[in-house]
């Protein structure tokens, strides 16, 4: 496996300063709400009965699923515009957060009202949210493999087609949904943290450690990787290897998360972006302070849409979406300017 090159002074202090705003937000995020609950209260440990339950029931999960599902977007946003050399490359591309969305209308529409969704309890979206995204992923390695080789352009077509059919799928299902599930689905598709469990968070973030683990990994052949697929090829990258492995590793890690938060854009896009031009295109930095942007911007979001119209919420991916397309758009202004 080829070295990896060494972050710069100024990468390392950027990565410094992001963990640092993390964690500050995480408090503010831990004290705001709809229940009050003041940093000084959280760290001295003087809490309520009520208070407890409230903290380690309610908002520590639902912040600690924000920063996993956040920093997983994040990352494979940077990880998918580094494969794809293409900086709108988005985790939404290869199809995975449509065949996981997919899988959960077709939950809410057709087994709402079955036993299977008593059996299942609170793993009932997430099980056909994440069966919907294991058979994008499936069908993304047959079909790749029947064409020979994993090609890039291959794959981005797949993804293409996918969520073509999956859009027709969804919205198929949305015109025969009544009232109630129209309501359920539609509230999913936008995004939320409200469904946060132990058991959830475990599982989001033991696949985005292991995926996120490997990927990181080879961040040396994603450097290499934008000179081209030829002189990579030549200099010792087995394209066909790390095309696969990315794809299905970041497969793995959007559906785990669109599955137990439904969709939330915009983070995948912007973050990679902005971390970019902060300090460079080191593909171990790029991923690292994407995970670290992403939760930050998660945890901003899922703040916001708490307690901007209490007592209701609003859905994440409003929020993120209402955030991340002016920042998209002042990174396009400033890089055509320069």
């Amino acid at each position: 496996m080829l070295g990896h090159r060494a972050l710069s002074g100024t990468q390392l202090i950027i990565l410094l300063s992001l963990a640092a705003i993390c964690t500050i937000t995480i408090f503010a995020s831990l004290s705001f709400g709809g229940f009050k609950l003041t940093l000084s209260e959280v760290l001295s440990g003087n809490l309520t009965e009520l208070q407890q339950r409230i903290f380690f029931e309610i908002r520590m999960p639902r912040i600690l699923l924000a920063i996993i599902v956040g920093a997983s977007l994040g990352f494979s946003g940077a990880a998918l515009q580094g494969l794809f050399r293409n900086p709108l490359a988005d985790p939404g591309l290869i199809g995975v957060s449509a065949g996981a969305a997919l899988g959960a209308v077709v939950g809410i529409v057709l087994f709402s009202s079955s036993s299977l969704a008593g059996l299942l309890g609170i793993y009932f979206l997430p099980v056909f949210a994440m069966t919907g995204a294991l058979v994008v992923i499936l069908l993304l390695l047959s079909l790749s493999q029947g064409s020979g080789a994993a090609d890039l352009t291959y794959l981005l077509l797949l993804g293409i087609a996918i969520n073509s059919l999956a859009t027709v799928g969804i919205g198929f299902l949305t015109f025969v949904s009544d009232d109630s599930q129209l309501r359920g689905l539609t509230f999913w598709m936008m995004g939320s943290f409200g469904a946060a469990s132990s058991e959830a968070i475990w599982w989001v973030f033991f696949l985005a450690c292991i995926s996120g683990g490997v990927i990181i990994g080879f961040s040396r052949q994603l450097d290499i990787l934008q000179l081209g697929p030829a002189e990579a090829s030549r200099i010792g990258v087995d394209n066909r290897k790390i095309n696969l492995l990315v794809v299905v590793l970041t497969a793995l890690i959007i559906g785990a998360g669109v599955a137990f938060a439904g969709i939330i854009g915009f983070i995948g896009l912007i973050v990679p972006h902005m971390v970019r031009l902060l300090g460079g295109s080191q593909h171990l930095y790029v991923l690292s302070g994407s995970s670290l942007l992403g939760a930050v911007l998660a945890l901003f979001a899922d703040t916001v849409a708490r307690v901007a119209l209490l007592p209701a919420e609003i859905p994440v991916g409003l929020v993120t979406s209402a955030i991340g397309a002016p920042i998209f758009l002042a990174i396009v202004i400033k890089v055509r300017k320069r």
